[in-house]
């Protein structure tokens, strides 16, 4: 976990009963508990490690519309506007600010594709722009890296992903939600087909629906009930500088770095053009749906076979209500860091803006993206076990739109209007 993580005072003994039980306590599993305590529903969260203890502390704290799929951006328009209303909501500054994001391109190709999704969105109005050289100086200043253009969207933003999850979890505690951690949900109880509550660790509750928002684990977890669901891992490493001065609020996305201003005055930062892919079992199983994706992105993945593969290997996949979990012995995901492509990440950042010949490395983690065949998630209700939802599988940027998906799922689940249309987050897609 990172050093800025805030840790979350949560109460150990499990109610007989609850209305919904909530599986996982990332950002997602979260919001979604934040809604339903609000409309008065009581709801129980159980996390088998700590509160934000994965992907959702890990990731950039990138809140993009900027090239998403069109079908996605309707999310993060609603989640921008939760976003916008979470310190009053929730009592406390979650490091929200709407600072803009560019990407740059330093080609042809990669301007194309940028020019290609602005007109794939311009029936949604949004305040994406091309810019020129000249902008990008402007815009953040004291560059060398002579790009040929970019893309700019002043109403992206970012949150801090340290503090964010853990606010909404103190919120929806004095709302009424009962958190749990170090609690795995080890099954489904079902009557007559239906759930019927959970098996814990700790002991049973019952319930009438439960969500499921296990991030990387909902493979394995569904896997045991008898669904296939399609994710494989990407690992994603990061650092962060110590404070110092830098060339803008605005994030920036470069073909092989990114970097983005922390709230203590260092910066975040990623090489963006490449994640490693450890080989895993899953990868024999269901590859051959990722097929698409590896041809477009091939050059962007460290493929390799190694520790990950054998410790992967070493989790059952099977397990009945009496047996101790996957998710009991490895309580929170926490992968090794890549320094090499760390280090590339300065690297290219110091070239493109010399001013990070000053950066300092004040720490780095890395983090477990879980991506479907289509880099996009499930939200949805789960036809084969009425009263299981799962709101899963969001491939890496799941922060920014957290808020609205965790609300998509509580709306589900209540059964009123949806914040937005949930039509592209069918399971049955897949």
């Amino acid at each position: 976990m990172t050093k800025t993580l805030e840790r979350v005072e949560t109460q150990d003994q499990l109610p007989d009963s609850t209305s919904v039980v909530i599986i996982g306590g990332g950002i997602v599993g979260l919001t979604a508990a934040l809604a339903l305590a609000e409309r008065n529903i009581p709801v129980v969260l159980l996390e088998k490690g700590h509160v934000a203890g994965e992907q959702s502390s890990r990731n950039l704290g990138w809140i993009r519309k900027t090239n998403r799929h069109l079908h996605d951006v309707p999310l993060a328009q609603a989640a921008d506007r939760l976003w916008a209303e979470m310190p009053s909501r929730v009592g406390q500054d979650v490091g929200y600010k709407q600072s803009g994001i560019m990407f740059l391109a330093k080609n042809q190709a990669q301007l194309a594709m940028h020019q290609g999704w602005l007109k794939s969105v311009e029936s949604l109005s949004l305040d994406s722009r091309m810019v020129s050289p000249e902008e990008i100086e402007q815009l953040v200043p004291g560059g060398k890296g002579n790009w040929l253009g970019g893309i700019y969207t002043p109403s992206d933003g970012n949150a801090e992903p340290s503090i964010a999850a853990s606010a909404i979890a103190k919120a929806a505690i004095k709302k009424g939600a009962i958190i749990v951690q170090q609690c795995a949900v080890r099954t489904l109880s079902t009557e007559g087909g239906k759930v019927s509550g959970v098996v814990t660790e700790k002991g049973p509750i019952r319930c009438e629906q439960v969500l499921l928002a296990g991030g990387a684990w909902s493979r394995r977890f569904l896997g045991n009930l008898g669904i296939s669901f399609p994710t494989l891992p990407l690992i994603c490493s990061v650092l962060r500088t110590k404070p110092m001065e830098g060339p803008t609020d605005i994030a920036v996305g470069g073909p092989d770095f990114s970097f983005r201003k922390h709230q203590d005055g260092g910066y975040i930062i990623t090489q963006r053009g490449k994640l490693d892919a450890p080989v895993t079992l899953d990868h024999l199983l269901i590859g051959h749906k990722y097929l698409d994706q590896l041809r477009t992105q091939r050059s962007f993945l460290n493929i390799s076979m190694g520790s990950y593969f054998f410790k992967d290997l070493g989790l059952s996949r099977r397990w009945n209500a009496n047996s101790r979990t996957p998710f009991e012995k490895v309580r929170t995901n926490d992968p090794d860091f890549n320094a090499d492509l760390n280090q590339q990440a300065l690297n290219n950042l110091r070239q493109a803006w010399p001013i990070f010949e000053k950066a300092e490395i004040a720490e780095a983690w890395a983090g477990i993206i879980d991506v479907t065949p289509d880099s996009n998630p499930v939200i949805d209700r789960i036809e084969s076990i009425p009263g299981l939802t799962v709101a899963t599988g969001f491939s890496g940027h799941g922060f920014g739109t957290g808020p609205a998906a965790g609300q998509l799922a509580a709306d589900l689940m209540s059964g009123v209007e949806p914040i937005i249309d949930p039509s592209p987050y069918k399971f049955g897609r897949l």
